[in-house]
């Protein structure tokens, strides 16, 4: 734990490092990792759990994740009372991933006070019966065809692109193995524009449904580009950060945004963003990043507000310390019953 050397009645949260090690390297356009950090906040007296977690190519420093929560921790102001007042007291000042810890913290807290699961006590509507795409990273066309026919239960594949010359390959040996599966790829900004354009055709001949962050993140008319010569749905993800980002990606035609709790900063952001986007007409794709199933948790609570689901965090990680949200055989997701975000330690769930 940090805040070494404090009694825990001085500060109002305390966090904890875990290290999360993944079944498989997972490889994408920035490279390939084999663990996470993830970090585990707590309120002063268990009140509510949250947590911050980044991948390593977000221009994120953990110290000045760890910095946020130190100046956190010594705020003598009480938690808000009230949903709609977490986000004036959670302080704008810090990364995202750090904020939306002790957002996420709050919400729990004041959920597991009203004794209702947190979709209920935020009034959003009960997560529907909804499968979630399940990602397979970057390898050989061969592999990640295999991997396809190996899960043949699952009705969605994101398939995760290098920005190379094999991309095209990967995606038809995939259609190939799997023809009846709904397919969304994610270049992670690997792209280049005329890049994008010329793979076109053969996207389109594969019946891709969602094409995710083609383009780097500072390309937003691009996107538009690329948008208004196919019907396939381009997706914003390292594009969109803020309000700000949304609204242009909007005026460029793009049709829809990838939403991340741990990205925007917490609930309170995705929901303002999710409203956003449904008033400008465009659809909303709810992700995670490689995260703990507390995190997941918290962002399944959402689901009834998102067009499609990203939410596979759970069966990517071989040692997640928290069990919550359910992925169904068929990838259907589901929430837990009880009070906040419902997630907990996997030694309290098998006691």
């Amino acid at each position: 734990m940090t805040n070494a050397g404090k009694l825990e009645s001085e500060v109002c949260l305390s966090w904890e490092a875990l290290t999360l090690q993944l079944r498989t390297p997972f490889r994408l356009s920035y490279g390939a990792t084999q663990e996470r950090t993830a970090h585990w906040i707590r309120l002063r007296g268990d009140a509510g759990w949250g947590e911050g977690t980044i991948p390593p190519y977000y221009p994120v420093l953990p110290e000045a994740m760890r910095a946020y929560w130190e100046r956190t921790a010594l705020r003598a102001e009480p938690f808000p009372e009230r949903m709609e007042d977490i986000f004036a007291w959670v302080d704008p000042d810090g990364p995202a991933p750090a904020r939306a810890a002790v957002d996420l913290a709050l919400h729990d807290y004041l959920s597991r006070k009203l004794g209702r699961p947190l979709f209920a006590a935020l009034g959003l509507p009960v997560p529907a019966r909804k499968a979630s795409s399940y990602t397979i990273s970057v390898d050989t066309p061969e592999f990640m065809a295999a991997e396809a026919r190996r899960l043949k239960n699952l009705p969605i594949l994101k398939l995760k692109l290098a920005g190379d010359e094999e991309d095209m390959r990967r995606l038809e040996a995939v259609r190939a193995a799997r023809p009846d599966a709904r397919i969304f790829a994610d270049a992670n900004a690997g792209w280049s524009l005329s890049q994008a354009l010329e793979y076109l055709p053969t996207l389109e001949k594969a019946s891709l449904e969602m094409l995710e962050q083609p383009l780097p993140a500072d390309e937003i008319e691009g996107l538009g580009e690329v948008q208004a010569k196919t019907a396939i749905a381009i997706v914003a993800d390292e594009s969109l950060q803020k309000p700000d980002d949304l609204s242009r990606l909007a005026r460029a035609g793009v049709r829809g945004v990838n939403i991340k709790l741990m990205k925007v900063g917490g609930v309170s952001p995705a929901l303002d963003l999710m409203r956003r986007a449904r008033a400008a007409g465009m659809s909303v794709l709810l992700g995670c990043m490689i995260e703990t199933s507390l995190g997941l948790t918290a962002a399944a609570h959402l689901a009834g507000l998102a067009d499609w689901l990203d939410l596979d965090a759970c069966l990517l990680v071989v040692n997640d310390p928290f069990e919550g949200m359910r992925f169904g055989e068929d990838a259907v997701i589901g929430v837990p019953e009880r009070p906040g975000i419902g997630a907990r330690r996997v030694e309290a769930a098998d006691a």
